[in-house]
């Protein structure tokens, strides 16, 4: 018995081992994660305190403060107050400080960290011929981090489902001699991947529907928006990402080499696309690329409808890009792909 199990085990070795695919995702995820945690995380130091800054397009560089030379600081650029008043209330900012024209600044009475961070900016100001800059006050309870990751959690669920709903799956047609069958029928390439789409939407949207009722029964979570706006902002990145994994499955022939590049696709867009944190404060290089990948996009528009009570023109704009980038990728999917 003990000589047969050894037998299976050398043989299932072997495999692996032989699988140059499969190996070298083993071997090159871990490090890739390792690459991408200090691509975003650059910074030297993680400041004790978050201070927002309104300077002229949002440029750090083209204003200055006594309060930007203390150090153990975090300071988040904005060019309106709008949205950095919103952070204030929900405690994401400590301070909001204004340096567009005559100096201003916003803290949360209920904010221990804000109480803090107004007297450094006190004892900064107070050495200055100028004076004090004027104060104005805010008021609210901190935004649970339950609250404020659930659409994220969600988007990724929506693309983790649609990834490998079709990039996967596809493959493993192809791979069994599925596709080729299929090639003898009067389907058409375009029909048959426009019904592995609608198919996935069906699925991916039920399945995210399913775990927003039961977050909602769990965690009575706020729901400031418009629930249509919502409906459209899922159904767009799940438009998108499916198209994204029907390029994946176009050509591919084991799923092996499959599951390594969905892999590569997903796994920069979990880390960047601000799913479990804040971009703010991370690399400038890394927030720039990060605006470049669609898992972003929905994120953020998940966001604004369920945090910031945002409505349907509010998130045409992310709907409207995730929209063209699944028409695009859908586009290239049909042209890249065979039956074998």
């Amino acid at each position: 018995m003990l000589k047969r199990i050894i037998t299976v085990l050398v043989a299932r070795n072997r495999e692996f081992y032989r699988d140059r695919a499969g190996l070298g995702w083993n071997l090159l995820m871990p490090i890739l994660m390792v690459l991408a945690f200090a691509f975003i995380f650059q910074t030297d130091e993680k400041g004790l305190l978050k201070v927002g800054v309104i300077a002229p397009d949002g440029d750090l560089t083209a204003v200055e403060s006594p309060l930007l030379a203390l150090k153990h600081l975090t300071f988040v650029a904005f060019d309106a107050p709008e949205a950095a008043i919103l952070k204030i209330e929900r405690h994401q900012l400590d301070l909001l400080l204004d340096l567009r024209a005559s100096p201003s600044y916003w803290v949360n009475l209920n904010s221990a960290n804000g109480y803090l961070a107004e007297r450094l900016l006190l004892g900064a100001y107070s050495a200055l011929p100028e004076g004090m800059p004027r104060r104005a006050t805010v008021t609210g309870e901190a935004l649970r981090y339950v609250d404020w990751v659930l659409p994220g959690v969600l988007a990724m669920n929506v693309m983790f489902s649609s990834l490998w709903g079709v990039g996967w799956v596809i493959v493993r047609y192809r791979k069994n001699g599925v596709l080729r069958r299929l090639k003898a029928t009067p389907l058409r390439p375009w029909e048959f991947l426009t019904a592995q789409v609608v198919s996935r939407l069906f699925v991916v949207l039920s399945a995210s529907l399913i775990v927003y009722l039961g977050a909602e029964l769990v965690l009575d979570f706020p729901m400031r928006g418009s629930f249509i706006a919502l409906g459209l902002v899922y159904v767009a990145g799940a438009l998108c990402t499916i198209s994204l994994g029907l390029i994946v499955a176009a050509r591919l022939r084991t799923e092996e080499v499959a599951d390594g590049l969905l892999n590569l696709i997903s796994w920069p867009m979990l880390l960047l696309s601000g799913v479990w944190f804040s971009m703010e404060g991370t690399s400038a290089l890394a927030q720039s690329f990060s605006r470049l990948l669609p898992l972003t996009h929905l994120v953020e528009a998940a966001r604004k409808v369920m945090i910031d009570g945002a409505g349907v023109v509010d998130v045409l704009p992310q709907v409207g890009l995730l929209l063209v980038l699944a028409v695009f990728f859908l586009g290239l999917a049909t042209w890249m792909f065979r039956w074998e």
